[in-house]
């Protein structure tokens, strides 16, 4: 009963891989934002009560930035894509690298929308720094600005008579 406890094997998973999710992800994030952002996954917090000195597992997700640290939830939308896209990219080189495989494509669809343009700009930047680790990103978009970014796109257009496609290489 002990191994599938809370102390058990989750717990020990838990604690041998957030330390190189937190690090992976802080890699991504620090070209997402300049250098401006900071992730830490927290496991553990005090219990509410006064007197109590027990600690409560959790999984708290702490930003640091120019302006201290904060929850993740205090961020706006286009600071928490930033956040979700480095931690979701960090997860998954994880999770291949376990496999013992690597990633050979990346799809973002529809992840500017939030983006003012300096964001979209540092995007950009992003998708272009980790492009050498990818066969193929393919980026979904409807975003003039990004769209033109890229030197190879398909671009779907409606017509009258259906949907037309236009390669760009």
């Amino acid at each position: 009963g002990q191994a599938f406890g809370k102390n058990g094997i989750q717990a020990l998973m838990i604690e041998n891989v957030l330390p190189q999710l937190e690090a992976e992800t802080n890699q991504i994030l620090s070209r997402l934002s300049a250098n401006q952002l900071h992730v830490q996954f927290i496991t553990q917090r005090a219990a509410a009560a006064k007197k109590s000195t027990k600690l409560i597992d959790t999984l708290d997700i702490l930003i640091a930035d120019a302006r201290g640290t904060r929850a993740y939830e205090t961020y706006s939308g286009g600071e928490a894509f930033r956040i979700n896209f480095a931690i979701r990219l960090a997860l998954a080189r994880l999770l291949s690298q376990r496999a013992g495989t690597a990633l050979q494509m990346l799809i973002i669809d529809e992840g500017f929308g939030t983006q003012d343009a300096e964001g979209c700009d540092r995007l950009i930047a992003a998708i272009n720094a980790i492009a050498p680790d990818f066969a193929c990103i393919l980026t979904v978009t409807h975003m003039p600005h990004l769209k033109e970014a890229f030197q190879a796109r398909i671009e779907v257009s409606k017509t009258a008579q259906g949907s037309c496609i236009n390669l760009s290489v």
